[in-house]
């Protein structure tokens, strides 16, 4: 459900992977319109990418509505081989998805393209964006089509999801400072004749590096590093040396055979000094690279769609605060800078030669997989359960964390049901008169307001990305309601209908269905302790 009347203004999305794809089906899931641009064919597959979908992410596609669909195409990991027989057991993670799901990049598209078709987003193929220019009101793109035509295309922001290579970055003018972190990386999508034992297989001998990943179905990714060899990105990967590295580290190829696609490369550590300028944003690779370690890429650009999303919408609807669209950056930039720097450290420790830095990294793995508040911790961050935004100081404990999937008194029975469409949820402790009274009269067509299924004394407001914006424990019924009001206020924008404040005498009784709230004048955190 929207706010009553017309957005102000649409979105072009430059890049129909993963990031762009989950952008799309949030921006029309909240009624604002957007287009795509794919400069690749509708039949391409894309089989040469991505393969790891985490649990926050999965969490994330839970409250679209296509977790499960994603699920059934892959294997669940549940404990992760990180170096030789050291394991990182993912089974202890809060929430539904106790794992990592192994799984093709194209499926992952596959299910965030038929949401974002279904929600009324247009996916353009066969069209490259090839220059912009950006004044007041909106942004025109220069686009190329297949057939050698050119056009102009405008919309009121534009999104960079186009990868490394960003046209869109290029286009702004912004830098990608960084440095070759690995050369020489071969990939390849094989068979094999000898199945591991383990779902996910990985280790390194200081001179080489291989990896090993189902697909479900029968293929593997194989992930491989050869400090002896050396080649360009243009040179053929070679089976035999494939075989040889994998058997070097492994201490066997299982019997590799049929590659269907093979590919070398080398990894960057980059990212961009802004995700925004203007009204122009970058999301995923074209924001930041780093390396393959841990498999995060993927799943890091989803995240930022996920914050972004919301924000675009809530500003085209009108109603978002003046600072929230800055906010983009200034969540996620600080989560692209510590994925680049986690997953450079990884693969660096991984690659180390001498024997005795080997070893110490050997001592550093098990302890951290070991010793259990390293090892939660550890889980956490690698799944990304454990991500969270900054919160005005004083703010309770639970301001800007993850908000688990809670129970609910009321249809869907679960907090995550209600999230996906752009809108805040508001779950309170107890019936009130005078909150049910608010959340009939103000914020309408921004918040979901629903009662928690389980005892509790915290009222939370949580975001449209499944994070907590404001919580109290306040029990006290008149300071409860202000508070409330104030975070609406200060997070949804100033109400609907500033003159229904006040005399707030009339309740409907408990509260049976999820509602729509509508507050109070809006008010901006202090700054330097934004929300």
């Amino acid at each position: 459900m929207s706010p009553t009347g017309d957005p102000t203004g649409d979105v072009l999305i430059v890049g129909a992977g993963p990031t762009g794809l989950l952008l799309a089906g949030d921006l029309a899931a909240a009624g604002i319109g957007c287009t795509v641009l794919e400069r690749r064919d509708a039949e391409t597959s894309n089989l040469t990418r991505a393969f790891a979908v985490h649990a926050r992410t999965l969490e994330m596609l839970d409250a679209r509505g296509v977790a499960d669909d994603l699920v059934a195409t892959g294997e669940r990991v549940g404990a992760v081989r990180v170096l030789g027989a050291t394991r990182l057991d993912l089974s202890r993670l809060p929430g539904r998805f106790p794992y990592v799901l192994v799984t093709p990049q194209y499926e992952t598209e596959r299910v965030l393209r038929e949401r974002a078709l279904a929600a009324g987003a247009e996916i353009v193929h066969g069209a490259e964006a090839v220059g912009l220019r950006q004044d007041a009101a909106g942004v025109d793109v220069d686009v190329r089509t297949s057939d050698g035509e050119t056009g102009t295309r405008r919309a009121s922001y534009v999104v960079g999801t186009d990868g490394a290579r960003s046209t869109v970055r290029r286009a702004i003018g912004l830098p990608f400072p960084g440095h070759a972190a690995v050369r020489s990386v071969m990939l390849a999508d094989v068979r094999l004749r000898d199945a591991p034992g383990d779902a996910l297989t990985v280790d390194s001998s200081g001179d080489a590096f291989a990896f090993l990943a189902p697909f479900g179905d029968g293929w593997y990714r194989v992930i491989a590093w050869n400090r002896r060899h050396q080649a360009p990105d243009s040179e053929p990967v070679d089976m035999d040396e494939l075989r040889e590295v994998t058997r070097r580290v492994l201490g066997t190829d299982h019997g590799m055979h049929d590659a269907r696609w093979t590919s070398r490369f080398h990894s960057d550590e980059r990212q961009v000094p802004k995700y925004r300028v203007g009204r122009v944003f970058l999301a995923g690779d074209a924001a930041h690279v780093h390396s393959p370690a841990g498999g995060q890429g993927m799943n890091t650009g989803m995240q930022d769609a996920a914050n972004l999303g919301w924000k675009l919408a809530a500003e085209l609807w009108g109603w978002a605060p003046s600072w929230l669209l800055d906010s983009y950056h200034e969540e996620r930039h600080p989560v692209g800078r510590l994925v680049v720097r986690g997953s450079g450290a990884v693969l660096r420790s991984a690659l180390a030669e001498p024997l005795w830095l080997r070893r110490a990294r050997g001592a550093g793995v098990w302890a951290a997989t070991h010793v259990r508040p390293v090892a939660r911790r550890l889980a956490g961050a690698v799944s990304g359960i454990d991500v969270a935004y900054p919160a005005p100081r004083g703010s309770h404990r639970l301001a800007g964390r993850r908000a688990p999937d809670v129970p609910l008194a009321a249809d869907p029975g679960r907090l995550y049901g209600l999230l996906g469409d752009g809108l805040f949820v508001l779950v309170v402790a107890t019936n009130d008169p005078a909150v049910t009274y608010l959340a009939t009269k103000r914020w309408a067509g921004r918040v979901h307001y629903v009662l928690a299924g389980r005892a509790t004394h915290t009222t939370a407001l949580v975001r449209p990305d499944g994070y907590i914006a404001w919580a109290t424990d306040e029990t006290a019924p008149d300071r409860r309601v202000a508070a409330i009001s104030d975070a609406l206020n200060q997070w949804c924008g100033q109400p609907a209908d500033p003159h229904t404040a006040g005399a707030a005498h009339v309740g409907d009784g408990p509260i049976h269905e999820a509602q729509h709230l509508p507050g109070d004048e809006q008010t901006r955190p202090e700054r330097g302790t934004r929300p």
